[in-house]
């Protein structure tokens, strides 16, 4: 792991580490409380039922993944589009956009999945932090739109802008269509949804009397 990263990208590299160590060493059975399981009651394998929802599942299942490519793929996002990030809005405000996606991510996978467990039966959990990676991926696109990059597996630089449009448009189409299964394409959109609201909020005026211009004063 890069030692260059700002302090609160590390920090969130490190916990979702040690949340996916935790995992294996605790085993699924001890696990699964802390996944994000929908509203109500369901059926999530043959053995039994699942756990019903609790609050702070909005912040553990941020810190958990379903295997070691679905870690690695989110820290590489993370590192790469949240230290820029964080060298511009510094430690504060990037922690507080990180942790506001991820819990408006899980908020959306939430309804949608409490939704889907009344109309199948089927309880739906998530886990991973593509949400809160995803509203980064749009922030990235919104601070530096013009900036290229190449994302797997596209070997074709395009602007910061096209991707963050790009991730949004499959997002929506795999959450609508139902053609990738097994993935919280839900949670995805509400973390790009989150993020430019929580954007769009620090952008509006503070209100106030506009600062009156410098007296100037003519030498001569």
């Amino acid at each position: 792991m890069p030692f260059n990263l700002p302090r609160a990208t590390k920090a969130l590299l490190i916990a979702n580490i040690v949340g996916f160590l935790l995992q294996w060493l605790l085993g699924d059975a001890n696990t699964v409380p802390f996944e994000l399981w929908p509203l109500g009651e369901g059926v999530y394998n043959p053995a039994g039922a699942a756990p019903s929802f609790m609050p702070w599942q909005l912040l553990t299942s941020g810190f958990m993944h379903g295997d070691f490519w679905h870690l690695f793929f989110n820290m590489f996002a993370l590192a790469m589009f949240g230290a820029p990030l964080e060298y511009v809005w510094g430690e504060r405000r990037f922690t507080t956009y990180y942790i506001v996606c991820l819990v408006g991510a899980g908020l959306c996978h939430l309804a949608y999945a409490s939704w889907a467990l009344q109309a199948q039966g089927t309880a739906i959990a998530a886990i991973g932090a593509s949400g809160a990676v995803y509203g980064l991926v749009l922030a990235y696109g919104m601070l530096f739109p013009n900036q290229r990059i190449v994302i797997f597996p596209i070997p074709i630089p395009m602007s910061a802008r096209t991707v963050a449009i790009l991730y949004g448009v499959l997002a929506l189409y795999y959450g609508v269509t139902g053609s990738q299964a097994g993935v919280a394409h839900f949670a995805h959109l509400g973390g790009m949804l989150v993020g430019w609201l929580l954007i769009r909020h620090w952008r509006k005026p503070t209100g106030g009397s506009k600062p009156k211009p410098p007296h100037l004063r003519i030498v001569r």
